[in-house]
């Protein structure tokens, strides 16, 4: 641990995730088969050093901007659909203290994070409101269900939302992993993600103490203090991004090595095929585009983050329809790539033994986490309107 922190520190980041990339790949398709609670997922993160990549400096982490973390979490995306999932959730909530929290939260979850490298799994998910929070003397009790704990299961640090009687607003708290009365239902069966463990979890009077409760933040009606749903829509994209890129680059190793030529393309090997050059040539095209898009979204969020509560909430909107632009496109581009890949790669492709459904179950059951109409509907109305997006956990 000790040499890969001192190689971070120098910003050798990139190539530890790039090794890491490697590592997960030679065993994605077995853990796929096998899903499950991730916690050798999450023990490699872990011993990689990556889990406070984006914890300041100041509170001994490796601090690195978002333009460069995107980077990562695509990187590790592109071996594992599942684990680039619970990544994406690591780096937004490591920092959901400074952004939602008291500033006692954010230095003493940064701090945490950092000392000992704390594992964030999170079932937020306002739209399901079963989760009930309840005041008991100066402390609180939760008691009901809640679904989609992505990575909770094999947390150290644990995020909840839960809705109080009479208050307008879910009321988000963090837990440890040890607390008493929760219980993971452990009915995670999608088709995709499927190494997530993002099923349901049953609450049974369980204590919640007052500085537990997240936030308020210094400015809760400032445009900072909401930008980390934006941050979160990139960071989703640029695991689609990496899911993506993994299946072309599995595909074009598979063409050049296993395809076989048609019989009347009169050419000697796949790679010399006419349409098979033309299929690839049309998909490294998409695929550079929604990188292209993504990585100037990456720069705009950045320059927001900086500018922390002086940000304005006309600038967050546009940091928003930014984003969404590179969500939409890159959604599209996404879905069209894991799924015509097989048309370069031929029948025997389709074997099991390959998995290379995977990249197409993974990213489409990813992508249904919020319809991406509704982005697109938003840039239209900023476009003929210029009517910025409502603010939600989904904007």
């Amino acid at each position: 641990m000790t040499t890969l922190l001192n190689r971070i520190e120098l910003k050798d980041y990139a190539a530890i995730a790039s090794a890491l990339s490697q590592e997960l790949a030679a065993s994605a398709v077995e853990r796929d088969r096998q899903a499950g609670i991730p916690h050798e997922e999450v023990r490699r993160l872990r011993e990689a050093g990556l889990l406070p990549l984006v914890v300041p400096r100041e509170y001994g982490g490796i601090g690195a901007t978002w333009v460069e973390a995107y980077k990562v979490l695509q990187e590790i995306a592109k071996a594992d659909g599942s684990t680039g999932q619970l990544y994406c959730n690591q780096l937004i909530l490591s920092v959901v203290g400074q952004v939602s929290g008291t500033p006692a939260q954010a230095e003493r979850y940064y701090r945490a994070t950092a000392q000992h490298h704390l594992f964030w799994g999170n079932a937020f998910n306002t739209r399901d409101t079963r989760l009930k929070i309840e005041p008991e003397g100066d402390r609180f009790r939760v008691n009901g269900t809640k679904t989609f704990g992505t990575g909770v299961a094999a947390a150290d640090i644990r995020v909840f939302a839960a809705v109080q009687d009479g208050v307008d607003h879910p009321i988000a708290f963090i837990l440890p992993k040890d607390r008493e009365g929760i219980v993971y239902n452990n009915d995670w069966d999608n088709m995709g993600q499927r190494c997530t463990a993002s099923g349901s979890f049953t609450f049974h009077n369980v204590l919640v103490n007052p500085d537990e409760i997240l936030g308020p933040p210094p400015s809760p009606e400032g445009a900072f203090s909401t930008l980390l749903f934006v941050v979160n829509q990139l960071a989703k994209t640029h695991v689609y991004l990496g899911i993506a890129e993994g299946a072309l680059e599995a595909a074009r190793d598979y063409t050049t090595t296993m395809t076989r030529p048609w019989m009347t393309s009169g050419v000697d090997r796949a790679s010399k095929d006419p349409y098979i050059l033309q299929h690839y040539g049309e998909l490294w095209t998409e695929l550079k585009a929604a990188i292209a898009l993504c990585r100037q979204a990456a720069q705009q969020v950045q320059t927001a983050w900086e500018k922390g509560q002086a940000l304005t909430h006309e600038e967050r909107g546009e940091v928003a329809i930014a984003v969404y632009t590179a969500k939409a496109f890159t959604t599209k581009v996404g879905l069209d790539i894991t799924t015509r890949i097989f048309e370069v790669m031929g029948a025997r492709s389709t074997a099991a033994k390959y998995g290379f459904d995977r990249y197409w179950r993974d990213l489409r059951t990813f992508t249904l986490h919020d319809p991406v109409d509704y982005k697109l509907r938003d840039i239209g109305n900023w476009v003929l309107n210029q009517e910025l997006p409502m603010i939600s956990q989904y904007s």
